[in-house]
């Protein structure tokens, strides 16, 4: 599996169903909305689809990307409240191909404060999967 193919596709789709095959079960997130590392499957996937649904608008789109062995890293650019957000999202996988870190930095600071309380919101809502 190309995780980065199959995450570009839960990207275009918006499919949290799809995480499920693509998201390790230790997979740790890290997110400059929150101050510690959100450990394992369901808790990486309920932050990405929370993420998805603040940062995946209409304007979302991936700049670069950058892949290593076993990594990469994808420079995006979004807008929230008017302002243009830019970040990188950083992935590390295993050997089967599945996601085990995940970690997300965005700027500027006034749209990092934005997307903290909107992740706020998000991640306040139940989870119909739970």
């Amino acid at each position: 599996m190309d995780p980065i193919a199959a995450w570009h596709r839960f990207v275009r789709e918006r499919d949290p169903a799809l995480l499920d095959a693509l998201i390790a079960d230790d997979a740790v997130f890290q997110s400059p909305a929150v101050h510690a590392p959100q450990t394992g499957k369901a808790q990486t996937i309920r932050y990405l689809t929370a993420a998805m649904r603040v940062l995946g608008n209409d304007s979302f789109r991936y700049l670069n990307e950058w892949r290593g062995d076993g990594s990469a890293v994808l420079e995006f650019e979004s807008e929230i409240d008017g302002y243009t957000a830019n970040g990188v999202d950083i992935l590390h996988w295993g050997g089967d191909g599945r996601i085990v870190l995940f970690k997300v930095m965005v700027r500027p600071l006034k749209v990092l404060g934005r997307l903290v309380e909107k992740m706020i919101v998000e991640l306040s809502v139940p989870d119909p999967a739970a």
